[in-house]
C-alpha cells in the first residue's frame, strides 16, 4: 500500500481498523513462516512497511488536530 493510498483513508477510526487488521496478517504471516509454509518472506517486510505507514499517517493526522483546534 502507497502512502497516498493510506492518505485517502478519511477517518482515524478505519485507519485504526486497517492497523489491526494488518497486524493480525503479520501474525499470521510469521506464523507461515516458523512453520516453513510461507512461499514469499517478502510480504512480511511489506506488511510491517505498510503498518508503519499507516501509524505514521495516524500519528501526523493526532499532531495536526490541536493546530486546527488553536487556529479555529
Amino acid at each position: 500500500m502507497k502512502i497516498h493510498e493510506i492518505r485517502e483513508i478519511s477517518s482515524n477510526e478505519e485507519l485504526k481498523r486497517r492497523i489491526k487488521e494488518d497486524e493480525k496478517t503479520l501474525e499470521e504471516l510469521q506464523f507461515l513462516l516458523a512453520t516453513r509454509q510461507l512461499e514469499n518472506t517478502a510480504k512480511i517486510r511489506n506488511t510491517k512497511r505498510d503498518i508503519a505507514r499507516m501509524y505514521t499517517v495516524l500519528t501526523e493526522r493526532e499532531q495536526s488536530e490541536p493546530m486546527n483546534k488553536e487556529t479555529n
